[in-house]
């Protein structure tokens, strides 16, 4: 059975940073895709960024509103993907959650099957 645990989260001033990781138990090959997506008070849980193992190499994408500042990255030695959050807004404040799902990536949430239980990300003005 597929685990996903998150770490990182905290609360940060704007324009500051930070990092989320995700560790992954239970992966048996290296043809999956991970990603993270956020959920904010009263909101629906929204697409953040996501990489998988593309045909060529790895393969990323991003949401309009992070793109530019979000990084995501994996080790597949090691089944942890990470988030590094720079030049963070008010607005980012959420639960950020890890998701995998076999195959390639996709930005619908529905299409995850495994997710972890979230970690709290606050960004005070």
């Amino acid at each position: 059975q597929v685990q996903l645990v998150e770490s990182g989260g905290g609360s940060v001033q704007a324009g500051g940073s930070l990092r989320l990781s995700c560790t992954a138990s239970g992966i048996t090959n290296r043809n999956y895709a991970t990603a993270w997506f956020r959920q904010a008070p009263g909101k629906e849980r929204q697409f953040v960024a996501t990489i998988d193992l593309g045909g060529s190499g790895t393969a990323d994408a991003y949401a309009d509103s992070v793109k530019g500042r979000f990084t995501i990255s994996r080790d597949n030695a090691k089944n942890t993907m990470t988030l590094q959050m720079d030049s963070l807004k008010p607005e980012d404040t959420a639960v950020y959650y890890c998701a995998a799902r076999w195959g390639v990536f996709t930005r619908s949430v529905n299409a995850y099957t495994y997710w972890g239980r979230g970690t709290q990300v606050t960004v005070s003005s």
